[in-house]
């Protein structure tokens, strides 16, 4: 997964700084949101892996699936991925705009997986401490991991606080291996 986003990156930041620079944020949005649903579909990932397919074959077949959806720079941009053979990685390089556009937007989303189900209550509790905590407005999105045990973990863009009782397990197994 780090290896996805470190080829992604550059990509997700070079379209970031154009929509920026064009006041085209939301259109990038919509255009890499549709792109990586394209992408992700299990034909075209079959497609995008057979060395059989041309680079042109696959760019065609990307234009007529998408339409007018894409802008110029937008089909200027997937030919740019389909050339370097980077369309698979769509769906990394949204992500990271989104995240970049939160980030400029003052918002951040937050994942936050416990042992159990949060309340409302407590959603909005943990919203508050991190909006605080970063200054910046917080969505918080939970999931269910039951082999935490108890605690939780939550991620914040490339921060990750482990409050689990399973990484504290582990903390106290490494050391007491220490000793």
């Amino acid at each position: 997964m780090l290896e996805n986003a470190t080829i992604a990156r550059p990509y997700a930041t070079a379209v970031f700084e154009l929509a920026q620079e064009t006041g085209q944020v939301e259109a990038w949005s919509a255009m890499l949101g549709l792109l990586s649903l394209v992408v992700s579909d299990n034909s075209l990932r079959a497609l995008i892996a057979n060395p059989k397919v041309s680079r042109a074959q696959l760019q065609e077949l990307v234009f007529d699936v998408c339409g007018k959806e894409l802008s110029g720079a937008g089909q200027n941009f997937v030919k740019v991925l389909v050339q370097a053979e980077r369309l698979q990685y769509a769906s990394y390089v949204k992500d990271l705009y989104e995240q970049m556009r939160a980030a400029a937007e003052g918002k951040v989303e937050v994942e936050v997986v416990t042992a159990y189900t949060l309340d409302e209550r407590q959603q909005a509790g943990i919203a508050d401490t991190i909006s605080a905590r970063l200054g910046k407005q917080v969505t918080v999105r939970t999931s269910v991991d039951e082999t935490l045990i108890g605690g939780a973990v939550i991620r914040a863009g490339d921060s990750i606080i482990d409050a689990s009782l399973r990484g504290r397990l582990g903390e106290l197994r490494n050391e007491l291996s220490r000793t």
